[in-house]
């Protein structure tokens, strides 16, 4: 019974966290010097850093394809999932070693944990816009764009969770199915 409560919690977990990256990713948009970012990103990243590498890949996928679907972009779809799931994926796994020693990690070492993620996210959206959509090298137009995104995402990543850390459950509760 117990086992089922905690699949039933994390599910649900999984599930907010999922319209925490929709949400976010088609609400809080704003301007840069190379197009426009959105702060999705940065909740793909605490999806994985929070839940851990299974449960975040399926948040940060399912959420950040359905903001993509919602906005008119079905055909990004497959590809988003994929990408921003192996990001939360990355995360998890990266951050996994420092929480089974359970040492306090500092804001640099997480965002140095979170640099392989976002190069995922990146070159992943390269080769999907470069080879399934078929746009080539042009494909690399978005770079800078994603760069400053990543940039986006791993600061706030790093803020809140930084934040979340502070309760003593977090990782106790929210990590034990992985």
């Amino acid at each position: 019974m117990k086992k089922r409560n905690e699949t039933i919690r994390m599910l649900v977990l999984s599930a907010m966290f999922a319209a925490l990256c929709c949400v976010t990713t088609m609400l809080v948009q704003f301007p840069t010097v190379a197009g426009y970012t959105n702060i999705g990103e940065g909740m793909c990243l605490l999806s994985g850093l929070v839940l851990g590498p299974w449960y975040g890949f399926f948040a940060a996928g399912i959420g950040s394809g359905l903001a993509d679907l919602l906005a008119g972009y079905a055909h990004y779809v497959p590809g988003t999932f994929i990408i921003k799931g192996l990001v939360a994926l990355v995360a998890a796994l990266l951050l996994r070693p420092l929480l089974k020693k359970g040492e306090k990690i500092p804001f640099w070492r997480l965002a140095l944990i979170e640099l392989p993620s976002e190069a995922i996210m990146v070159a992943g959206y390269f080769g999907y816009k470069a080879l399934i959509l078929g746009k080539g090298l042009a494909a690399a137009a978005s770079i800078p764009n994603n760069l400053v995104q990543a940039a986006v995402g791993i600061v706030l990543s790093v803020v809140l969770y930084t934040a979340l850390s502070k309760v003593p459950e977090i990782h106790k509760a929210f990590w034990k199915g992985e």
